[in-house]
């Protein structure tokens, strides 16, 4: 009987534990486990904080005791992977028309990745292309774009439709090219950027005779600089030029900027979708002239949103540009301020295209 009550005790205790231990947690539910991710996702186009983004969006929720966020994952590089030979793509080329101190030049240093050609104005093109601008120049020749390629700089020169002084023009020209303002007679620039431009041959193409001669010497001064350079010329009628302009053995730029206006100019289509023209055939696309798809260049400004960004890329890209830019900005000088989107919305989205 002793055993019988021990045994019966035994089973007691056993129960009394049983009954007050604290039932398990419920599983997670499935809702709950989608929601995390969902509630880290960026919303897409949003144009990335300058300052280091917190672990969640809208900042670090208040300390209510739980447990620490296991840390966050960070997103893996995208190495820039070059075009395909014979791939036609679209490059994004950008007028900074700022001083040397301008925090844009900083946005533009910082975007990733990079814009194929940044275009620099000291002064009009006058003022001396001293350390300070080589600086800036340097930082922006160190990016990397999409195609795995380095930045190009220009430097911004203005010939008033054929009109200056070739002269002075091509002391603008040395401004940069043979200008060392520290001392280190390097190149800083990769050419120039020939504004206000002629879009007309002239009498017995002397007009285009003019610009090819200013071609020449832009390539001239560049090699006895430094033999290897990789010039770049760009000449700026900021609307279709004539096709002497591109004719074999006459050339007067690699590329020649054939649209400078506004986005409702540029999608009003018409005269507007042509890159060059001739008196008697009117206005093409010029593609028979640029069988690489590198030559033309599309400038679009009051550009509304970047959804509206995208169209403009799009359509460039139709109309046989391999170059464009476009921009939020207005009138009277849209090459002066950043767009409203960040510039790596506009250089990322150009990659896709080609």
């Amino acid at each position: 009987m002793a055993r019988a009550r021990a045994v019966k005790a035994l089973y007691a205790v056993l129960v009394t534990l049983l009954l007050t231990a604290p039932a398990p947690a419920p599983p997670a539910s499935a809702d709950a486990t989608r929601a995390a991710p969902a509630d880290r996702a960026a919303p897409a186009d949003r144009r990335p904080s300058p300052r280091p983004a917190p672990s969640r969006p809208g900042g670090a929720r208040p300390d209510m005791g739980s447990a620490p966020a296991p840390a966050s994952v960070p997103t893996p590089a995208v190495t820039p992977v070059p075009r395909r030979p014979g791939v036609r793509g679209l490059e994004i080329a950008v007028p900074a028309y700022v001083r040397a101190d301008d925090p844009v030049l900083d946005g533009l240093a910082a975007t990733a990745p990079a814009p194929s050609v940044v275009v620099l104005n000291p002064g009009n093109g006058d003022a001396p292309f001293d350390a300070s601008w080589q600086a800036r120049a340097d930082a922006l020749r160190a990016g990397t774009t999409a195609t795995g390629e380095r930045t190009k700089v220009l430097g911004y020169v203005h010939t008033d439709h054929g009109s200056r002084d070739p002269a002075a023009v091509k002391a603008s020209v040395d401004n940069y090219l043979k200008s060392s303002g520290n001392g280190d007679g390097r190149l800083h620039v990769d050419g120039i950027f020939f504004d206000v431009v002629s879009r007309d041959c002239g009498p017995g193409n002397a007009t285009r005779d003019h610009y090819a001669a200013l071609r020449r010497y832009v390539q001239d001064t560049m090699h006895a600089a430094d033999p290897d350079a990789a010039e770049l010329v760009v000449d700026n009628p900021g609307t279709a030029i004539a096709d002497c302009y591109l004719e074999p053995g006459h050339r007067t730029a690699d590329v020649f900027v054939t649209f400078e206006d506004t986005y409702a100019a540029y999608t009003s289509g018409g005269r507007y979708g042509g890159n060059v023209f001739d008196p008697l055939g009117g206005y093409r696309s010029g593609a028979e002239l640029d069988p690489g798809g590198t030559a033309f260049w599309h400038l679009v400004h009051d550009v509304p949103d970047a959804a509206a960004m995208r169209t403009t890329l799009r359509t460039a890209f139709g109309r046989g540009a391999g170059y464009a830019y476009a921009t939020s900005a207005a009138m009277p000088n849209p090459w002066n301020a950043a767009p409203e989107w960040a510039y790596g919305l506009q250089t990322g989205y150009a990659a896709t295209l080609g």
